[in-house]
């Protein structure tokens, strides 16, 4: 039988006091309570972040945790607003020409794009903008005015999948190249309100509403859209970051606003920690394993953030039988 001196390369040791500063995997006895404890993963955690500066639902959102964007959105206006992330604090960055909300949106801080969206009255555009990381120029127009897409790839290799479009939602796929956008292949599902990540040739799908809440993923290779492992909670208006491999899809409305997280490993959905704040319609960004979730619509807009952390080590007691 392996012993864990045989693995660690050392005893577990005994101590009257848990150690500041322990390793991954690490164990110890805690001789002043008489507890065996170690420091191990306890999963997925949700944490506070810096609040936005202006309250908002329906921002766009690139970036990551770190050096993530909310652009647009809805804040009483239809505003042009955009924000920059560092990982603790929101600052001003360059307005949008054009103020919108529900758009598409990915990229990074200092490279990203907003897409189509709403303007109010029943109107959609079908404008591009390209964000330097200070300023905002326009890019080529889409084909299909729409909203409620989902989204992804980069500045120059971008995806905008479905949306609500005119009076009904459409499955349509377009793809950009850094100057002007192009047919792709046509969503299975006809549907708004998803969540979106990945790249162009390697795209997801996730959720969203037909005339009721889905569960359905897709997956897209640049050319097609396939049918992935379906959601645990079917919802609309949730969030999604990552690949398409190692995504994150969290919060959206079933009938009510909720804070579920689920990570998808490009075959199945796992339930993981949930947010805080049980929201829609909100900006983020960043990976399956570092990302990040702003402002949204709970019963008002709200300007909170929170960011995800997964794994997150903790020191824990071990019980034995």
């Amino acid at each position: 039988m392996t012993t864990f001196k045989e693995i660690r390369g050392t005893a577990v040791r005994s101590v009257s006091s848990d150690p500041s500063n322990p390793e991954e995997g690490q164990l110890w006895y805690n001789n002043s309570i008489g507890v065996l404890k170690g420091y191990q993963s306890i999963g997925g955690v949700w944490a506070s972040g810096g609040n936005l500066g202006t309250a908002r639902y329906g921002a766009g959102g690139a970036g990551t945790q770190t050096a993530g964007l909310a652009f647009g959105g809805n804040s009483t206006i239809f505003t042009t607003s955009t924000e920059e992330y560092d990982g603790s604090a929101w600052t001003g960055g360059g307005n949008l020409s054009t103020g919108r909300s529900i758009m598409g949106g990915c990229g990074i801080q200092t490279a990203g794009l907003a897409f189509g969206g709403y303007l109010g009255g029943g109107t959609q555009t079908t404008a591009t903008e390209e964000y330097d990381g200070s300023a905002w120029t326009g890019g080529g127009a889409m084909s299909l005015a729409r909203y409620f897409m989902a989204s992804g790839g980069t500045q120059t290799a971008a995806f905008g999948a479905g949306g609500y479009q005119g009076t009904a939602n459409t499955n349509v796929t377009e793809e950009y190249d850094g100057s002007s956008w192009t047919s792709g292949g046509n969503l299975g599902t006809t549907r708004n309100a998803m969540g979106g990540a990945g790249t162009q040739t390697a795209g997801l799908a996730f959720g969203g509403k037909t005339t009721v809440v889905q569960s359905a993923t897709e997956e897209y290779d640049g050319s097609a859209w396939t049918a992935g492992g379906n959601l645990n909670t079917a919802r609309r208006g949730l969030a999604g970051s990552g690949t398409q491999t190692a995504a994150l899809g969290f919060g959206g409305e079933t009938t009510v606003n909720v804070a579920n997280t689920e990570e998808y490993n490009g075959t199945s959905w796992t339930n993981s920690t949930s947010m805080t704040t049980a929201r829609r319609d909100f900006a983020s960004g960043g990976t399956q394993t570092a990302a990040f979730g702003a402002g949204g619509y709970t019963t008002v807009r709200v300007a909170n953030t929170e960011e995800y952390t997964d794994p997150t080590f903790a020191i824990k007691t071990i019980t034995t039988l």
